[in-house]
């Protein structure tokens, strides 16, 4: 760490952002708010309070706002010195998918620290962030360093389920929270990865796909299992299903991820062919699986439910499939999508939201180009897709200009992309240090 950022970070009390980071993102890891996606699990409410009462200990007042019964998101705004100049919304969820301890090396609501890292789900989706957001505002309120523009707050409830508790609600129902905003950063951005010793590119997501979560149907002839039956809701349900799952979508190269392969290529100093995959993938390492599923449109079978006794036939069978398009490639996914299934198989909508794109260029994103080369010479901010959605998509409905930038400087053995969802999340505790000294020259200098 350099004097300057310890500088900035200094209160004159022996707090700091750096020093109380890695207990923020422990305590909010403890905070169980697993989203089984039907309002059965615990629900955020207590992590909304938690936030709250950390933000209003340094004089801000947060509100928390319930869309159901324990699904609660926290909202709090920061003037800034120029109150004429439109505001930054720096916004995160709460809410994590669900984690079987057994299958952990460290339970998965411990928090715990081992190897350098802050150990849970949630370590990197995304209470790392949560965390460096709470860390840098409240040593910044602390000490009394306004930022130079309002800041909109906003954690949120429900985003791992698409987020119609959390963002969509807020959007929807309470927009003048929202005032202002011009511009905002959330999840899924910022983060490393190292080329060689000289360059180590971070990734801001500038573009998202969309999304349909669909339930597919069919209806056939019920008997008995001992029957000859050609009219097998099963039967036709699982060939449509397996034609879906082994289907290579075609590569098509959006604008995002034209210009990321090009600054790639220049930094890896070769050319790089997206219609070469294996030969473009395997040039990316841990980020491989997280670049290759931008390429292309996907539709993952996720869920199979038919029958209740093994000796009679049903007469329905369902699946439910995770579809994905590219920014401009939506009407193509959906008719490929039929043509596939094909007539006997019923689809319909569980959660749709659009796709997402921006440029990479403008003020915001100058800030995050010398905020991230203040705190590492060798760092070089490029565009990229998320394969994935954030909140994001509901604040685009407000005309605010999204961008993912949670940074974070990551050692490059560590299977960032395998943490999201994954067994064994973790994010280093240098990986937070180094995001709440970035954060807060981003908030300066923007």
């Amino acid at each position: 760490m350099s004097e300057s950022s310890t500088a900035r970070t200094a209160t004159g009390n022996g707090e700091s952002a750096e020093n109380e980071v890695t207990d923020l993102c422990r305590d909010l890891i403890r905070i169980d708010t697993s989203n089984y996606g039907d309002h059965s699990g615990p629900g955020e409410r207590a992590a909304a309070e938690y936030i709250a009462g950390k933000l209003a200990e340094v004089g801000l007042e947060p509100k928390i706002i319930e869309s159901h019964k324990g699904r609660a998101s926290t909202v709090a705004r920061i003037a800034g010195e120029d109150p004429s100049r439109p505001a930054l919304l720096i916004h995160g969820h709460t809410d994590v998918v669900p984690a079987n301890a057994d299958d952990w090396t460290h339970h998965p609501f411990s928090g715990e620290i081992a190897d350098g890292c802050v150990w849970g789900r949630g370590a990197v989706d995304m209470k790392d962030m949560d965390a460096m957001t709470l860390a840098v505002v409240r040593d910044r309120l602390r000490s009394g360093r306004k930022p130079p523009r309002d800041i909109v707050l906003a954690f949120l409830a429900d985003e791992e389920a698409g987020g119609t508790y959390g963002a969509r609600h807020l959007v929807d129902k309470h927009p003048d929270l929202f005032e202002g905003v011009t511009e905002a950063i959330g999840e899924v951005g910022g983060f490393s990865f190292t080329v060689n010793e000289n360059l180590r590119l971070y990734l801001v997501e500038t573009a998202q796909k969309g999304m349909h979560w669909m339930r597919l149907t069919v209806d056939g002839t019920a008997g008995h299992g001992s029957m000859t039956n050609t009219d097998n809701a099963i039967t036709e349900l699982c060939e449509a299903v397996g034609r879906l799952g082994r289907h290579t979508w075609p590569v098509r190269v959006t604008k995002t991820v034209r210009s990321f392969l090009d600054e790639l290529s220049d930094a890896l100093g070769t050319p790089l062919d997206p219609e070469d995959m294996d030969a473009t993938l395997a040039k990316l390492g841990g980020i491989a699986k997280m670049i290759g599923a931008t390429l292309r449109n996907s539709a993952a079978p996720t869920m199979l439910g038919a029958g209740y006794k093994v000796n009679v036939i049903p007469g329905q069978a369902t699946a439910h499939v995770d579809g994905r398009f590219l920014p401009g490639y939506e009407e193509e996914f959906l008719a490929d999508l039929d043509r596939l299934l094909g007539p006997r198989v019923r689809r319909e909508d569980v959660h749709a939201d659009k796709a997402l794109e921006t440029s990479f260029d403008g003020d915001l994103v100058d800030a995050m180009q010398s905020a991230l080369r203040a705190e590492d010479p060798i760092a070089r901010a490029v565009p990229y897709m998320l394969s994935g959605g954030t909140d994001a998509k509901s604040f685009d409905d407000l005309g605010i200009r999204c961008f993912g930038f949670a940074p974070l400087r990551l050692p490059p053995e560590l299977d960032f992309a395998g943490m999201f969802h994954g067994v064994d999340e973790r994010v280093p505790v240098e990986g937070l240090k180094f995001g709440v000294r970035v954060l807060d020259r981003f908030i300066d200098a923007s």
